[in-house]
């Protein structure tokens, strides 16, 4: 039986391929936004997928403001998704 890499977001477990970032692992999942703007309460998630915007933004083991396409996906991480610290 192969074992399943998994990561919680929100508290929910959600599986990923070993090498995936955060944003990939959350689109594969059907999830294309995951938090709002502060002005307007617009959805955001992945845009440019290179690290350049800040549309992606999650909180990863408590340290907000880190890019879902920068980081690499690994098990038992917790990420929290909502309004971001920086706009």
């Amino acid at each position: 039986m192969t074992a399943v890499n998994a990561f919680t977001v929100d508290g929910e477990p959600l599986p990923f391929v070993p090498g995936q970032t955060l944003a990939a692992a959350l689109v594969a999942s059907g999830r294309v936004a995951w938090r709002t703007t502060r002005d307007g309460g617009r959805p955001r998630g992945i845009f440019c997928g290179i690290g350049v915007c800040y549309d992606c933004l999650v909180t990863v083991d408590g340290t907000g403001g880190q890019r879902a396409c920068l980081v690499q996906a690994r098990a038992d991480m917790a990420v929290t998704t909502g309004e971001a610290d920086d706009e």
